[in-house]
């Protein structure tokens, strides 16, 4: 069915999900990549990933063109959306990047074509939102004129084995021809095989469930810390004794942001609401975990109150804002949080990351981030567990924090027991 050079591709979004799909199938089959970011796919075309994930040298022998122009698709017979799928101030799905991507889409669909998904979205939606948009955009019927699919992203920012051939691919059509077409597609690149999902709701259901999974876990772990401070316990040394039994699920307290784990249940909560269920576990789960910057920041008050220190004359250090360790990617980071937190209480607060880019984050956040540490600071907090961090220790923090400073380690990046009788550990 797929003749490799001739079946052309054309993939809707160049960001973390959309690039490495587009190299991947262009190692076989002429693929053009498309984007509205004039900046971003001036990068592509020079080889670079302003995202960083991706090394220049892949994009070596590979047959891409990048472009603005949707136009520039029209002759491919395979079109594959991954365009953003967040949520507003309120937590509801916003879908505007997903509805303009099925409209551009389908006005340059011809018959016979096919238009895959893999947008994270509610079960129901690429049937229910997508496809009129498609349809009436062409003029064209699913299943008679073009088929549709949706395969979910399992790509995982920072991780360097879990890559895009890895992974077992799950997969779903609207019909078994389709099905059979779409995997054949993705079989021809993955080498960790491919799932055929039943349906295509059932494809949409299973990505919003690897996300809400951990979601939940972690949220009960960011409870646990909670009840343990109270109790005066530590966390850690709870969770390695309990992690002694073979069937004992091993995660950890911390913050939970960026665009998958912090967004995609609420995707579910919505479509649950729909239909007349109100979820329990889930919106809790997402209302603990939202909640633990204000925490971190009120057991850090609760600390310099205990020493009597006026938090207003304080001076804070946050290391990290990125929502995860080694990654460039800011989106729904609750380091911000933690920074708004701070700020609420009339400290003032230097950020610095090794891999956030200054002027997105003053863009999108309005928070300044300085190249290296410019104070004394009473409070440094460790948020984001990068690789260069791992690697401090007290004596490259001495220049820059006061004898008697609070740390507060939010991913239990060290050993208490080695940094000085003079500060104050904290941890979750």
């Amino acid at each position: 069915m797929l003749t490799e050079k001739k079946t052309k591709v054309g993939v809707i979004g160049m960001g973390y999900v959309g690039l490495p799909v587009a190299l991947g199938f262009a190692s076989k089959y002429k693929v053009y990549g498309y984007d509205i970011n004039e900046a971003k796919i001036k990068m592509l075309q020079d080889n670079k990933d302003p995202s960083e994930e991706i090394e220049t040298e892949e994009f070596d022998g590979k047959d891409i063109i990048f472009s603005t122009d949707i136009s520039d698709l029209k002759d491919c017979k395979v079109y594959i959306v991954a365009v953003p799928t967040p949520v507003d101030k309120y937590k509801v799905p916003n879908l505007s990047a997903l509805e303009m991507a099925s409209k551009e889409v389908g006005g340059i669909i011809s018959k016979g074509d096919y238009i895959i998904y893999e947008s994270t979205v509610y079960p129901g939606c690429t049937e229910e939102i997508c496809v009129p948009l498609l349809e009436k955009a062409s003029g064209l019927a699913m299943g008679m004129d073009f088929k549709v699919g949706y395969s979910p992203e399992r790509i995982n920012p920072g991780d360097k084995e879990h890559t895009l051939t890895k992974i077992t691919k799950v997969v779903s059509g609207c019909d078994e021809e389709a099905l059979d077409y779409i995997a054949e597609l993705y079989g021809s690149i993955i080498h960790a095989g491919i799932h055929r999902a039943a349906s295509i709701k059932v494809a949409e259901a299973a990505k919003i469930i690897e996300n809400t999974q951990r979601d939940v876990n972690i949220a009960l772990m960011n409870e646990l810390a909670i009840i343990f401070d109270k109790l005066d316990i530590n966390t850690s040394d709870v969770l390695a004794a309990a992690g002694t039994k073979w069937n004992f699920l091993k995660f950890y307290p911390g913050l939970v942001g960026g665009h998958c784990i912090g967004v995609d249940p609420y995707y579910l909560t919505h479509k649950a609401q729909q239909v007349g269920y109100e979820p329990v576990v889930i919106l809790s789960g997402r209302k603990i975990n939202d909640n633990v910057p204000q925490f971190i920041v009120k057991k850090i008050i609760r600390t310099l109150m205990q020493k009597g220190i006026n938090p207003a004359k304080c001076r804070a250090l946050v290391k990290g804002i990125t929502f995860k360790e080694n990654v460039t990617d800011i989106r729904n980071s609750k380091v911000i949080d933690l920074i708004k937190e701070l700020e609420d209480f009339a400290i003032e607060v230097d950020a610095t990351d090794p891999y956030a880019v200054a002027e997105e984050v003053s863009a999108h956040y309005g928070v300044t981030l300085v190249d290296k540490p410019e104070h004394k600071y009473n409070i440094m907090i460790v948020a984001v567990a990068h690789n260069q961090y791992k690697d401090e220790t007290i004596k490259d923090w001495q220049e820059y924090i006061v004898d008697d400073a609070i740390i507060f380690d939010v991913k239990g990046l060290y050993d208490s027991t080695s940094l000085s009788s003079d500060l104050t550990y904290l941890t979750l």
